[in-house]
Formats: structure tokens, sequence, C-alpha cells
């Protein structure tokens, strides 16, 4: 019989993947990642802009994606000229719309293709909310209403900015039969 895989590590592993290759598709930079996964005991939204988002089905939990003010800048920046739009028509600051609503957009491509990665390698489905984005001007700890005991951290980084990505959720094991 195969050893369980903790969910949360294995769907951490998927989305570290799948965030660094759409991300690198869409803004035409180079992404990285760490190559550890923090264990934490609580999952917060961070300065300046924060995304999140949940998910339910075979497995359930929540992904916030944390940027700084430069690092959701780069992305929107880099997103929008790589689809073509002029330099000078670009949001000013982070706090425009435009920045918050690509960042959610990104959000919703990367959970779109980590929902169908995770299907194509565990045979699992789950489906997940409208990403919601915020500017904020300070951390917000989140105490979820649910089961959601395991917390993750998952750092990345675009340019010279970095960024990370906590996951919360319910403590499943993965038994490869």
């Amino acid at each position: 019989m195969s050893k369980p895989l903790v969910s949360i590590d294995e769907i951490s592993k998927v989305f570290l993947k799948t965030a660094r290759n759409l991300l690198e598709t869409s803004t035409k930079q180079e992404v990285t990642y760490a190559s550890i996964i923090q264990k934490t005991p609580k999952v917060s939204m961070k300065p300046d802009l924060t995304c999140f988002v949940q998910f339910n089905g075979d497995y359930n939990g929540l992904v916030v994606m944390n940027f700084s003010a430069d690092a959701a800048f780069e992305i929107y920046r880099s997103y929008m000229q790589g689809m073509g739009m002029p330099k000078d028509e670009l949001a000013r600051t982070v706090a425009s719309p435009e920045v918050s609503d690509t960042i959610g957009e990104i959000t919703n491509q990367i959970m779109g293709q980590l929902i169908k990665d995770i299907e194509e390698q565990y045979e699992l489905n789950a489906v997940f909310g409208q990403p919601k984005a915020l500017t904020l001007n300070s951390s917000i700890t989140l105490v979820i209403d649910s089961d959601y005991g395991e917390n993750r951290r998952l750092s990345f980084k675009i340019g010279n900015y970095n960024f990370r990505v906590e996951i919360a959720m319910e403590h499943t094991e993965f038994v490869v039969i």
C-alpha cells in the first residue's frame, strides 16, 4: 500500500508549477518560487494588494495571494503590455481598479488551471468562486468558519519583486491506489 500524501502539500506543489507557468506565459517574465513550502499557523491577507478565493469539491480550501504594491503593479504592467496595451494608457498606481481587476483575473486563470491540473493528476474535482481582490493598508488574519486545519505559504518572485500565496485546507490525505 502506498504512503498517504497530505493533500495540502500535494496541492501546493501543483500550485507552484501552475502559477509559475501561467504567470510566465501571461507576463513574458521569469517567475521563480522558493523550494520550501512553509507550514503556518494561520492565513492572512496582507498589504498592499490581496486576492482570495475559496474552492470546494473533492478537496476544500482557500487561496490568498498577497502582493506588495511593486509586485502587483509589475504583474499588472507586464500582463497588460503583453496584451498590447500602450504604456501611456496603463494605470498609474496600485490603488487603481484596473490593477485589482487584473490581479483578480490572473488569480481566476491560475485557479482554473490548478483545478484542471489536479483533476488530471489525481482524478479529483473541485470548483471555485469568483476571486476577490482588495487593496489593504494593514494585515487581516482570517479565522475561517470551516475545518481548514492545514495552512501553507508559498513564496514567488517576478522580476525583483516577491509575492506570497497562502493556502488553507481541511486536513485530508491522498492515498494512491
